[in-house]
């Protein structure tokens, strides 16, 4: 039996699901795939009124909430950047809610059918249907599914926390004065361009690596069109089909020439073509940004103060920007934003004393 919480935790998550589907379904222009999510959030709703249903039967009451804050900001940033955004965040969820569903059925020793991953199947579907482009503010920190909001967060913390310890440990051996600007501001060029150029490779090797498999899958389109044709018979029947129906899906593919090379290499390689428009020049120039975002914050009050006042300002600064971006990552995660962003203040106070610290010890010593 679950208890009151227990049972609004699991509302509200359907109640947020059922939120984003919606509104991916409002973003969608394809009139299909816009069906497709509009139905996903009905069955979300569904649930959570079941849920609701199984507490009374319980005799808790439970009110059906609305969708959480959290929910909300995402679903504003779907609307401005686009709900590739979030649909990393919706295949967690689906993916976090079907392990549970095993879980709790072999804690009960019912028999596991298999249907209990069947939305993240039906998710990845639709998500290839659509074909949106990634989003190209993907650095060394992205996940499957492209989740750009995440590497946004970790870029912006990456400059923050690097620069902060940087800035701590010089001002710990001069007692915050000019030096500290020209190393923060050394750090912040340093670690921005290396972020960019880290990002421009990835994406240039990235793209370079996709389009020589896709050059292959050519030739062997071109040489050995049967054998192509049997190896999409076995893809098609390994994701369930029937011999037929994957014979009839298969002749279809090859009989439409023009579709012939971006179905295989979307099935046979998985590669999504949209990804090779990716600029790596706009994810470097993003990579860059991100990253004197969050090293300007510890660096700026010595512009305009030195030694201890400016530190202290400075720790300030740094220690609110710690605990938005801690916060801002509980977009994704779906964790406490309090909890997180303690957390984060508490790593980035921790590293930023050890430098400042052996700052301290070198200045006295040099002294």
């Amino acid at each position: 039996m679950m208890t009151e919480k227990q049972y609004r935790k699991a509302m509200q998550t359907e109640v947020d699901t059922s939120f984003l589907y919606r509104k991916i379904s409002e973003l969608e222009e394809d009139a299909q795939i816009r069906d497709f999510y509009a139905e996903m959030s009905r069955i979300e709703a569904v649930h959570a009124a079941k849920i609701r249903q199984r507490a009374e039967g319980e005799g808790l009451k439970v009110d059906f909430p609305g969708p959480s804050p959290r929910a909300r900001a995402l679903g504003w940033i779907a609307g401005r950047l686009g709900y590739n955004l979030i649909l990393g965040v919706l295949m967690d969820t689906e993916k976090g809610l079907s392990a549970a569903a095993v879980q709790k059925k072999k804690q009960a020793g019912r028999l596991i059918e298999g249907n209990e991953e069947r939305h993240v199947s039906i998710l990845q579907s639709i998500s290839q249907m659509s074909g949106e482009k990634i989003g190209k503010i993907e650095g060394r920190h992205r996940s499957v599914g492209g989740n750009a909001l995440r590497a946004a967060v970790l870029g912006a913390n990456d400059g923050l926390v690097s620069n902060m310890s940087l800035v701590m440990g010089v001002a710990g051996a001069t007692s915050g004065g000019k030096e500290v600007m020209i190393a923060g501001v050394a750090g912040l060029l340093a670690g921005a361009i290396s972020m960019a150029l880290g990002e421009w490779i990835s994406v240039k090797s990235s793209q370079e690596l996709y389009e020589r498999q896709m050059e292959i899958e050519m030739e062997e389109i071109e040489n050995n069109p049967e054998e192509e044709r049997q190896e999409l018979i076995l893809l098609y029947k390994a994701k369930g089909f029937t011999a037929d129906e994957a014979a009839a899906m298969a002749s279809k593919a090859f009989a439409e020439k023009e579709n012939t090379h971006s179905i295989l290499i979307r099935e046979e390689l998985g590669i999504n073509p949209e990804e090779l428009k990716g600029s790596a020049w706009e994810a470097a120039i993003a990579s860059f940004l991100l990253f004197v975002t969050g090293a300007i914050i510890p660096l700026a009050p010595f512009f305009f103060a030195s030694g201890t006042k400016a530190i202290v300002i400075s720790l300030i600064a740094s220690t609110i920007g710690l605990f938005v971006i801690g916060a801002g990552i509980t977009l994704v995660t779906g964790r406490s934003f309090v909890r997180s962003g303690l957390r984060q203040v508490l790593f980035g106070l921790l590293a930023a004393g050890a430098t400042f610290a052996i700052g301290r010890a070198i200045g006295v010593s040099i002294s």
